[in-house]
Protein backbone atom coordinates (compact mmCIF):
# COMPACT_ATOMS: atom_id res chain seq x y z
CA UNK A 1 0.00 0.00 0.00
CA UNK A 2 2.94 2.32 0.76
CA UNK A 3 4.15 1.83 -2.77
CA UNK A 4 0.92 3.40 -3.98
CA UNK A 5 1.03 6.61 -1.99
CA UNK A 6 3.85 7.86 -4.61
CA UNK A 7 1.74 10.27 -6.66
CA UNK A 8 3.34 8.67 -10.07
CA UNK A 9 2.53 4.96 -9.55
CA UNK A 10 -1.08 6.41 -8.14
CA UNK A 11 -1.60 8.23 -11.27
CA UNK A 12 -0.69 5.11 -13.58
CA UNK A 13 -2.77 3.32 -11.37
CA UNK A 14 -6.03 5.91 -11.89
CA UNK A 15 -5.29 6.41 -15.16
CA UNK A 16 -7.25 3.86 -16.30
CA UNK A 17 -8.88 2.89 -13.01
CA UNK A 18 -11.03 5.83 -12.93
CA UNK A 19 -12.91 5.18 -16.11
CA UNK A 20 -13.69 1.84 -15.55
CA UNK A 21 -15.27 2.33 -12.24
CA UNK A 22 -17.07 5.31 -13.62
CA UNK A 23 -18.41 3.51 -16.29
CA UNK A 24 -18.97 0.04 -14.42
CA UNK A 25 -20.80 2.30 -11.62
CA UNK A 26 -23.52 3.79 -14.06
CA UNK A 27 -24.13 0.18 -15.80
CA UNK A 28 -24.61 -1.33 -12.67
CA UNK A 29 -26.52 1.43 -10.66
CA UNK A 30 -28.92 1.70 -13.32
CA UNK A 31 -29.55 -2.12 -14.02
CA UNK A 32 -30.03 -2.13 -9.99
CA UNK A 33 -32.20 1.37 -10.72
CA UNK A 34 -34.34 -0.23 -12.88
CA UNK A 35 -34.95 -3.61 -11.46
CA UNK A 36 -36.15 -2.20 -8.09
CA UNK A 37 -38.00 0.47 -9.93
CA UNK A 38 -40.11 -1.93 -12.45
CA UNK A 39 -39.60 -5.69 -11.74
CA UNK A 40 -40.35 -5.45 -7.77
CA UNK A 41 -43.67 -5.80 -6.57
CA UNK A 42 -45.22 -3.33 -4.28
CA UNK A 43 -44.44 -3.58 -0.33
CA UNK A 44 -48.05 -4.32 1.27
CA UNK A 45 -47.51 -1.42 3.68
CA UNK A 46 -45.91 1.41 2.04
CA UNK A 47 -47.24 0.25 -1.95
CA UNK A 48 -45.25 1.99 -4.42
CA UNK A 49 -42.94 4.15 -2.44
CA UNK A 50 -40.55 1.59 -1.13
CA UNK A 51 -39.11 1.59 -4.51
CA UNK A 52 -37.41 5.01 -3.03
CA UNK A 53 -35.25 2.79 -0.69
CA UNK A 54 -33.23 1.50 -4.05
CA UNK A 55 -31.96 4.73 -3.75
CA UNK A 56 -32.20 6.24 -0.55
CA UNK A 57 -30.04 3.28 1.48
CA UNK A 58 -27.29 3.14 -0.97
CA UNK A 59 -26.96 6.91 -0.84
CA UNK A 60 -27.08 6.66 3.07
CA UNK A 61 -24.57 4.46 3.39
CA UNK A 62 -22.19 6.48 1.38
CA UNK A 63 -23.07 9.63 3.09
CA UNK A 64 -21.46 7.90 6.35
CA UNK A 65 -18.99 5.88 4.13
CA UNK A 66 -17.99 9.18 2.87
CA UNK A 67 -16.71 9.91 6.02
CA UNK A 68 -15.19 7.35 7.32
CA UNK A 69 -13.05 7.35 4.12
CA UNK A 70 -12.10 10.79 5.14
CA UNK A 71 -11.40 9.62 9.16
CA UNK A 72 -9.30 7.12 7.67
CA UNK A 73 -7.09 8.97 5.21
CA UNK A 74 -6.76 12.19 8.06
CA UNK A 75 -5.11 9.48 10.20
CA UNK A 76 -3.13 7.76 7.62
CA UNK A 77 -1.62 11.76 7.25
CA UNK A 78 -1.42 12.58 11.11
CA UNK A 79 0.05 9.50 11.57
CA UNK A 80 1.85 7.92 8.74
CA UNK A 81 2.30 11.28 6.52
CA UNK A 82 1.16 9.55 3.29
CA UNK A 83 1.75 12.23 0.95
CA UNK A 84 -1.79 11.69 -0.87
CA UNK A 85 -3.95 10.94 2.30
CA UNK A 86 -4.78 14.73 2.60
CA UNK A 87 -5.78 14.82 -1.08
CA UNK A 88 -8.15 11.49 -0.61
CA UNK A 89 -9.75 12.77 2.21
CA UNK A 90 -10.60 16.03 0.22
CA UNK A 91 -11.81 13.95 -2.97
CA UNK A 92 -13.94 12.04 -0.84
CA UNK A 93 -16.11 15.18 0.74
CA UNK A 94 -17.75 16.06 -2.70
CA UNK A 95 -18.93 12.75 -3.64
CA UNK A 96 -19.92 11.79 0.42
CA UNK A 97 -21.48 15.43 0.64
CA UNK A 98 -23.81 14.55 -2.46
CA UNK A 99 -24.63 11.57 -1.22
CA UNK A 100 -25.90 12.65 1.85
CA UNK A 101 -27.88 15.36 0.19
CA UNK A 102 -29.90 12.70 -1.83
CA UNK A 103 -30.25 10.85 1.17
CA UNK A 104 -32.28 13.71 2.83
CA UNK A 105 -34.52 15.03 -0.02
CA UNK A 106 -34.74 10.97 -0.91
CA UNK A 107 -35.72 10.57 2.45
CA UNK A 108 -38.02 13.39 3.00
CA UNK A 109 -40.09 12.52 -0.03
CA UNK A 110 -40.33 9.23 1.31
CA UNK A 111 -41.38 10.26 4.68
CA UNK A 112 -43.96 12.90 3.68
CA UNK A 113 -46.64 9.97 2.43
CA UNK A 114 -45.33 7.55 5.28
CA UNK A 115 -44.91 9.67 8.25
CA UNK A 116 -47.44 12.36 6.78
CA UNK A 117 -44.66 14.90 7.03
CA UNK A 118 -41.52 15.97 5.47
CA UNK A 119 -39.47 15.89 8.09
CA UNK A 120 -39.42 15.42 11.89
CA UNK A 121 -36.51 16.34 13.90
CA UNK A 122 -35.49 12.86 15.47
CA UNK A 123 -32.07 11.06 16.56
CA UNK A 124 -31.47 9.65 12.64
CA UNK A 125 -33.04 12.67 10.74
CA UNK A 126 -31.07 15.04 12.91
CA UNK A 127 -27.57 13.39 12.79
CA UNK A 128 -27.56 12.83 8.66
CA UNK A 129 -28.38 16.63 8.59
CA UNK A 130 -25.37 17.55 10.87
CA UNK A 131 -23.50 15.42 8.40
CA UNK A 132 -24.17 17.53 5.77
CA UNK A 133 -22.85 20.62 7.57
CA UNK A 134 -19.69 18.67 8.66
CA UNK A 135 -19.11 18.12 4.81
CA UNK A 136 -19.86 21.73 4.22
CA UNK A 137 -17.63 22.61 7.19
CA UNK A 138 -14.82 20.39 6.04
CA UNK A 139 -14.59 21.61 2.49
CA UNK A 140 -15.12 25.04 3.70
CA UNK A 141 -11.98 24.58 6.25
CA UNK A 142 -9.33 22.50 3.35
CA UNK A 143 -10.19 25.40 0.53
CA UNK A 144 -9.01 28.35 3.69
CA UNK A 145 -6.19 26.26 4.20
CA UNK A 146 -5.07 25.38 0.58
CA UNK A 147 -5.69 29.27 -0.21
CA UNK A 148 -4.12 30.97 3.13
CA UNK A 149 -0.82 28.16 3.12
CA UNK A 150 -2.13 26.90 6.30
CA UNK A 151 -1.00 23.09 7.80
CA UNK A 152 -3.25 20.43 6.32
CA UNK A 153 -3.40 18.58 9.50
CA UNK A 154 -6.14 21.00 10.56
CA UNK A 155 -9.00 19.49 8.25
CA UNK A 156 -7.49 15.89 8.89
CA UNK A 157 -7.98 16.49 12.53
CA UNK A 158 -11.44 18.24 11.84
CA UNK A 159 -12.35 14.95 9.78
CA UNK A 160 -11.14 12.52 12.79
CA UNK A 161 -13.43 14.61 15.18
CA UNK A 162 -16.08 14.48 13.14
CA UNK A 163 -16.37 11.09 12.69
CA UNK A 164 -17.62 10.83 16.15
CA UNK A 165 -21.30 11.34 14.20
CA UNK A 166 -21.08 8.34 12.56
CA UNK A 167 -22.10 5.62 14.99
CA UNK A 168 -24.65 8.41 16.38
CA UNK A 169 -25.88 7.97 13.02
CA UNK A 170 -25.55 4.13 12.50
CA UNK A 171 -26.92 3.53 16.28
CA UNK A 172 -29.83 6.44 16.50
CA UNK A 173 -32.87 4.55 16.25
CA UNK A 174 -31.65 2.27 18.82
CA UNK A 175 -30.57 4.67 21.30
CA UNK A 176 -33.37 7.02 21.03
CA UNK A 177 -37.29 7.46 20.27
CA UNK A 178 -37.61 7.47 16.29
CA UNK A 179 -40.22 7.31 13.56
CA UNK A 180 -37.19 5.97 11.47
CA UNK A 181 -37.25 2.06 11.23
CA UNK A 182 -35.11 0.23 13.49
CA UNK A 183 -31.85 -0.96 11.25
CA UNK A 184 -32.99 -4.07 8.66
CA UNK A 185 -29.78 -5.35 8.38
CA UNK A 186 -27.42 -6.29 10.83
CA UNK A 187 -24.03 -8.49 11.43
CA UNK A 188 -25.29 -12.02 9.58
CA UNK A 189 -29.23 -10.79 9.93
CA UNK A 190 -31.39 -9.01 7.10
CA UNK A 191 -35.17 -8.40 7.55
CA UNK A 192 -35.56 -6.96 4.13
CA UNK A 193 -37.21 -9.66 2.12
CA UNK A 194 -35.10 -11.33 -0.63
CA UNK A 195 -36.92 -9.93 -3.61
CA UNK A 196 -35.67 -6.29 -2.06
CA UNK A 197 -32.71 -7.13 -0.96
CA UNK A 198 -31.24 -8.39 -4.22
CA UNK A 199 -31.35 -4.89 -5.89
CA UNK A 200 -30.64 -3.00 -3.17
CA UNK A 201 -27.55 -4.78 -2.61
CA UNK A 202 -26.51 -4.14 -6.09
CA UNK A 203 -27.19 -0.47 -6.33
CA UNK A 204 -25.16 0.19 -3.80
CA UNK A 205 -22.22 -1.69 -5.30
CA UNK A 206 -23.14 0.60 -8.26
CA UNK A 207 -23.12 3.27 -6.39
CA UNK A 208 -19.47 2.55 -4.44
CA UNK A 209 -18.06 1.87 -7.66
CA UNK A 210 -19.48 5.51 -8.96
CA UNK A 211 -18.28 6.86 -5.36
CA UNK A 212 -14.48 5.43 -6.44
CA UNK A 213 -14.41 6.85 -9.83
CA UNK A 214 -15.63 9.85 -8.54
CA UNK A 215 -13.06 9.94 -6.12
CA UNK A 216 -9.99 8.71 -8.16
CA UNK A 217 -11.20 11.82 -10.66
CA UNK A 218 -11.10 14.41 -7.97
CA UNK A 219 -7.40 12.84 -6.93
CA UNK A 220 -6.21 13.52 -10.16
CA UNK A 221 -7.86 17.10 -10.28
CA UNK A 222 -6.25 18.06 -7.23
CA UNK A 223 -2.72 16.63 -7.92
CA UNK A 224 -2.43 18.02 -11.36
CA UNK A 225 -3.61 21.38 -9.32
CA UNK A 226 -0.80 21.17 -6.68
CA UNK A 227 1.85 19.74 -9.81
CA UNK A 228 0.68 22.99 -11.58
CA UNK A 229 1.40 25.54 -8.31
CA UNK A 230 4.53 23.76 -8.32
CA UNK A 231 5.65 24.60 -11.54
CA UNK A 232 4.46 27.89 -11.34
CA UNK A 233 6.51 28.80 -8.49
CA UNK A 234 9.40 27.04 -9.71
CA UNK A 235 9.42 29.53 -13.19
CA UNK A 236 8.61 32.48 -10.53
CA UNK A 237 12.25 31.78 -8.82
CA UNK A 238 14.06 31.29 -11.85
CA UNK A 239 12.26 35.08 -13.14
CA UNK A 240 13.70 36.46 -9.84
Amino acid sequence: MHGFANPKRFLSLAAWLTPLLMLSGLVVSAGALAWGLFNVAPDQLMGETVRIMFLHVPTAWLGMGGWTTIAISSLAFLVWKHPLAAIAARAAAVPGMVFTAICLATGSIWGRPTWGTWWVWDGRLTSMLVLLFLYAGYLALSQAVEQEGGSSKIPAIFGLVGAINIPIINRSVVWWNSLHQPPSITAGKSAIDPEFLGPLLIATLGFSLLFGGIMLARMRALIANVQAEARLRRKAVEVA
